[in-house]
């Protein structure tokens, strides 16, 4: 008798604590918890419990059943309130949360951050991320130079207009991928009264297309695959000669080269940009004009030459005050037979949102070119022009 008594005794204890149980978790259910909807909308991989899931469903399925909140863990020191029925009465909307993730942040405690007090009636906005940038700087310029028949040093007028665009198309996933696209086109003409063989010549002409697909390996280093692909728009003439130097596809060179990328971004975007460092490349140089190919290092008879070496690049933009910066552009490839350097920089000053004045310098050496009259195999370009400009 005394053993049955025991027995009963003991189911009796197991049924009400099984029984409160059940009602607390039910409780629960029918209690609105922030803390749910924030990890349900997290940018994370992180799962929801049986119960979560349940209450998520209790949330949206039936909003007209959910009349009471329960109070925040976080900032309530009683953690037993969470079960208890220790809970604060308020009327919820059935949308109770801004959610932004434009940021990419997945950090579950800056979604909690955000959720709606007790009391408040808010709508949920979820606004995708921007996995897209697009950006870009356009100038169109001039340059005008007036001498008179008898100034004392001699010299003749002369004409120049310039346009240069630069857009560039990025992808982030705001993990670990990045996606990088940059076209460059610069076309500018110009006309000179000593000139009497041509009427327009170039002074600046350049199609180039970088294109940059990355993989995060840690914090600022990415592993990367990148391509540098480059001609022109029109043919390349000099003074008072009618002979073709250069022109459309002629030449035309691609450098495909795989290895790290190290992302450069100072406090306030003063120094932005990246350094390519890649021990495999590969180069194609290519002239569709059968005259021009002995002068870019061809062999007479061919069209294209090939190689392989190590490559370094660097893109750098530096803007230490609102009106001035400074964009740079180096280039660095050896097969180790043939060296070729290149360094653009080009200096800004913008005087007003659609003025400004650029000095570009140039200097460039490449001992795979036929050298000119015995000259160094470094050659060097400058301009400076004035005239309108526009950024994104």
């Amino acid at each position: 008798m005394r053993l049955y008594l025991s027995l009963v005794a003991f189911l009796n204890i197991f049924c009400l604590t099984s029984a409160k149980a059940q009602s607390d978790t039910l409780f629960s259910l029918l209690n609105y918890n922030p803390q749910i909807i924030a990890k349900a909308l997290t940018l994370d991989s992180t799962e929801l419990t049986l119960t979560e899931r349940t209450a998520l469903r209790t949330y949206l399925s039936h909003p007209e059943l959910i009349t009471r909140t329960i109070r925040d863990k976080h900032s309530n020191s009683h953690n037993d309130s969470i079960l208890a029925p220790d809970i604060e009465d308020v009327t919820l909307s059935p949308v109770v949360a801004l959610i932004n993730t434009d940021k990419g942040n997945s950090d579950k405690s800056n979604a909690e951050s955000i959720m709606p007090l007790p009391g408040e009636n808010v709508e949920m906005v979820v606004t995708k991320p921007k996995f897209w940038t697009v950006k870009g700087d356009y100038y169109l310029q001039f340059m005008q130079n007036y001498v008179s028949s008898n100034w004392y040093k001699g010299g003749s007028n002369s004409y120049s207009m310039m346009g240069n665009t630069t857009m560039e198309f990025n992808f982030d996933n705001k993990e670990k991928i990045k996606w990088d696209n940059k076209v460059e086109l610069r076309l500018g003409f110009q006309t000179n009264e000593s000139d009497t063989v041509n009427k327009f010549r170039t002074s600046e002409d350049l199609i180039r297309y970088t294109s940059k697909f990355g993989i995060q390996a840690h914090k600022q280093w990415y592993y990367t695959l990148q391509l540098i692909a480059s001609t022109q728009f029109a043919k390349g003439l000099k003074n008072n000669d009618k002979k073709v130097y250069s022109d459309f596809m002629s030449p035309f060179t691609m450098n495909v080269s795989l290895g790290m990328d190290y992302t450069i971004k100072t406090k306030n975007d003063v120094l932005t940009g990246t350094l390519h460092f890649a021990p495999i490349a590969f180069d194609l140089k290519y002239v569709d004009r059968r005259e021009l190919v002995t002068s870019y290092g061809i062999e007479e008879g061919k069209h294209s030459k090939t190689d392989f070496g190590s490559e370094f690049t660097a893109n750098i933009e530096w803007k230490p005050i609102d009106f001035f910066k400074w964009k740079s552009y180096l280039y660095l490839y050896t097969s180790y037979h043939r060296f070729e350097f290149q360094w653009e920089n080009t200096l800004t000053v913008q005087f007003s949102k659609f003025l400004s004045a650029n000095i570009y310098l140039y200097p460039r050496f490449d001992d795979n070119t036929k050298r000119v009259d015995d000259m160094s195999y470094w050659q060097f370009k400058e301009y400076l022009s004035v005239g309108f400009s526009y950024s994104l």
